[in-house]
């Protein structure tokens, strides 16, 4: 395939298949300037593909035609003249590549569509662009182009919340199909339709009679093709979305499995979905509840508990389920004498808001909730069973407010062995700079729980760590290394590395994630919203069971149980650490220098700060002036470039029926061929000038007038070529016109408008090139040739006269 049409429709397959990234990303503006990169990048393949130059380079020029416009978008202040892509404009691509990756991380779907977003779409649209006009039409083999659109679909169908939507799939089915359509017509354009076939090839004969039975023929090599593509675009559909993380809708998504009736729960992994929660551009309403607890700081809404660490992530373990007990079990390992208080919560869950695990205070004892919910009694969690969730749900919660002290912590006894054995198994491929790590900090505390406040204090106030939501999540073994080294992260972060370093300490741990209390509102309720999701460690302690400690600086409270205590071993002049929220709480947020730069501080803590308004001079998430200016330079140079084929035939015309005498004769008669073959009639070389007059004639059915000057130029020429003493012919030039005028008025408007700006002979110069080279090749290779057989002949010479 080597036409327009087939270019086209390659490019619509692109914008088709692209369609399925729509849902991902709010708004869709993206789409606009990734069609037309598309649409670029075809029709520079498209001009380049009329010249005689070998295939690599064609896909060359238009990789460097997408990279100059993506340039002059994305990088136009920095690049030269707008459009050309030097080492300032190299970084700000590079930065805004960065950036975009670590904002799909952030951002639950449909994303905001910043600038690095907005680069990584286009880019990635307009690669593939590229990528399926170089196999459909440079090389002519729509099949294989298949792979990149499906490439292009399943990151679409893996990134998107439940996958894409039937719609989508059909558009990009639809597109590719035209495109398979367009290269049979360009085919059938080239070598005709088959009818039949022979029964030689397609049937066989019966034995003894002279019919033909219907018989299996071998697949034609299209449908051959089209099978393997098939089966490869299957295995690619199933393993692509498979492989790819999947962008969340807030905390947890909708990550537990169904469980049905006494079977299990599956794993989740919070870590992204939880940081996308905390980057999220607007602090939408989770969940509001009321409460009869006087002081909220220590009612944390616990979601799930990750009690699983594979070296890999932290996750829930797979749990036994069973239906909700009127009076859940009494936690484990909670003795009497610890005192308690009872506390009543009712909650009410945003309309939005989606996930099969359901939030509570922490231990709760009783629930009352209408639907099909499950309890699993380890974690001490409610999971939905056959799509539950928590959209618009209300129900109450009786729970026990625990309030040990620090004396009952220190002089805890030894676990059980099993509960200690599960809960103190690490990874062996844990690096061994944990577990050296969490012995340095805990030096010198005598107990478990002394340790385990050293732990959180190191984290929270004397390591020098640095709270922060951009940071990479990570994950794996390594992950705790890093942030060891680089000291700062958000709650996954400390909560997972303190976990694993108590571990390692003997402590059994493990990591709870939820909300933290949320914020206090004027009619008694408390709201909270997507940035108050946190992730904080539960050590086991017997007789006082699970106990959360909070290892992250600046997020949620310090418990009164896990605050420095002189009375405890703690290393000498070491300051004492005040409670993170006053028990009153203030009206509004105070500064709050370790909330760190772009955060502030609010009644449970710090958040995001909200964004600011975009200065009117800056790009924001278009381009840029600057930007602006270079792409319109850059459109005025492929207009220009565009327009050389038709400036460069209007200077050909106008010397060659300027010229006089013989050579004035030939060079108008060359033009009036010229003519003829952009409008659609190709020169026959093998005709005599008079042969040729005729076959114009009739091919564009030239009125009297026309056909007798083209003869008499037809004679000229003749008479120029092979008379002895040509007369000259004064009116070649003006016959020439008049017959060129017949052609063009003969023609259709479209190949008119074709003849003005792309005409076909514009491409001769460099077709006489490449005979000229292909030429001397031969001439090369002859003489090499003859080299080579004199040789052989001298030493046969050499031999017959020794013999």
């Amino acid at each position: 395939m080597s036409g327009r049409g087939p270019a086209l429709w390659a490019a619509v397959a692109t914008f088709c298949a692209s369609c399925a990234l729509v849902p991902l990303v709010d708004p869709a503006g993206w789409m606009v300037q990734a069609a037309l990169l598309v649409a670029l990048v075809a029709a520079a393949g498209a001009g380049v593909r009329r010249l005689p130059w070998p295939r690599p380079l064609v896909i060359v020029v238009q990789a460097v035609v997408a990279l100059l416009a993506v340039t002059a978008l994305y990088a136009g202040g920095q690049a030269l003249l707008g459009v050309l892509p030097g080492p300032d404009a190299a970084a700000e691509l590079v930065r805004l590549g960065q950036s975009g990756v670590t904002d799909v991380s952030r951002y639950a779907s449909p994303a905001p569509l910043t600038p690095g977003i907005r680069l990584l779409l286009v880019g990635g649209v307009t690669l593939v662009g590229l990528i399926v006009d170089a196999l459909a039409v440079t090389y002519r083999s729509a099949a294989p182009a298949g792979l990149p659109l499906l490439a292009l679909y399943s990151v679409a169908a893996g990134l998107a919340p439940g996958g894409t939507g039937w719609l989508w799939f059909l558009i990009a089915a639809a597109g590719y199909l035209l495109l398979l359509l367009a290269e049979g017509r360009d085919r059938l354009s080239r070598w005709g339709r088959v009818f039949g076939r022979a029964a030689g090839r397609g049937s066989r004969r019966l034995p003894g009679s002279g019919k033909a039975a219907d018989a299996p023929a071998p697949a034609p090599a299209p449908v051959r093709y089209g099978r393997r593509i098939g089966v490869l675009a299957l295995g690619v559909a199933v393993a692509v979305p498979a492989a790819l993380p999947s962008l969340g809708t807030g905390l947890l998504g909708t990550g537990g499995r169904d469980a049905g009736s006494g079977g299990t729960i599956s794993a989740v992994n919070p870590l992204v979905s939880l940081q996308n929660s905390l980057n999220q551009p607007e602090d939408k309403e989770v969940l509001n509840y009321r409460t009869t607890a006087s002081d909220t700081r220590d009612l944390y809404l616990r979601i799930v508990a990750l009690d699983q660490f594979d070296g890999t992530a932290w996750k829930p373990s797979e749990r036994t389920v069973t239906d909700v007990p009127e009076q859940l079990p009494r936690p484990v390992g909670l003795s009497p004498d610890v005192a308690t208080t009872r506390i009543n919560t009712s909650i009410s869950t945003a309309e939005w808001y989606g996930q099969n695990w359901l939030p509570m205070p922490f231990p709760a004892s009783r629930v009352g909730i209408a639907g099909r919910w499950r309890f699993e009694e380890q974690g001490r969690t409610l999971v939905g069973d056959r799509g539950q969730n928590t959209r618009g749900l209300q129900y109450q919660v009786e729970s026990l407010r625990v309030r040990p002290t620090a004396r009952q912590l220190a002089e805890a006894p030894p676990p059980p062995a099993a509960l200690r054995r599960e809960y103190t198994e690490v990874p062996a491929e844990l690096p061994p700079v944990v577990a050296a790590t969490a012995r340095q900090v805990t030096r010198g505390a005598a107990t478990p729980y002394a340790k385990a406040v050293k732990l959180q204090d190191w984290f929270a106030t004397d390591g020098g760590f640095r709270y922060d939501t951009e940071v990479q999540a990570g994950s794996g073994v390594q992950a705790i290394v890093r942030f060891l080294q680089q000291k700062e992260g958000f709650c996954v972060h400390f909560s997972f590395s303190m976990a694993a370093m108590a571990r390692t300490l003997g402590i059994p741990a493990r990591v709870a994630v939820g909300f933290t209390p949320g914020t206090k509102q004027p009619d008694g309720t408390t709201s909270v919203g997507l940035r108050d999701a946190h992730a904080w460690p539960e050590l086991y302690f017997q007789g006082v069971g699970w106990t959360r400690f909070e290892p992250t600086p600046s997020r949620g409270n310090v418990p009164e149980y896990a605050l420095p205590d002189t009375s405890q071993d703690t290393s000498p002049g070491s300051p004492a650490q005040e409670p993170t929220l006053p028990t009153t709480p203030s009206d509004g947020p105070s500064p709050d220098s370790a909330c760190g730069p772009g955060r502030q501080p609010d009644a449970t803590g710090c958040t995001a700060a909200a964004p600011t308004a975009p200065d009117p001079g800056s790009s924001g998430g278009g381009p840029s002036v600057l930007a602006t200016v270079g792409l319109t330079l850059g459109g005025l140079l492929l207009f220009a470039v565009a327009a050389l084929p038709a400036l460069w035939r209007s200077r050909v015309r106008t010397r060659r029926l300027s010229a006089d005498g013989p050579a004035g004769t030939l060079s108008a008669w060359q033009e009036l061929l010229d003519t003829a073959w952009d409008l659609g009639i190709a020169p026959d070389e093998a005709l005599t000038p008079r042969r040729t007059a005729d076959r114009l004639v009739d091919a564009a059915a030239l009125p009297p007038q026309a056909a007798e000057a083209a003869h008499r130029v037809a004679g000229a020429v003749e008479e120029s070529l092979y008379a002895a003493r040509p007369r000259p012919a004064p009116r070649a030039a003006e016959d020439v016109r008049l017959v060129c005028a017949a052609l063009r008025a003969q023609a259709s408007r479209v190949a008119r408008w074709r003849a003005a700006l792309l005409p076909r002979s514009a491409d001769r110069p460099a077709r006489e090139y490449a005979a000229r080279w292909t030429a001397f090749r031969r001439r090369q290779a002859s003489g090499r040739a003859a080299v080579a057989v004199r040789r052989v002949a001298e030493v046969l010479q050499t031999g017959g006269r020794r013999g």
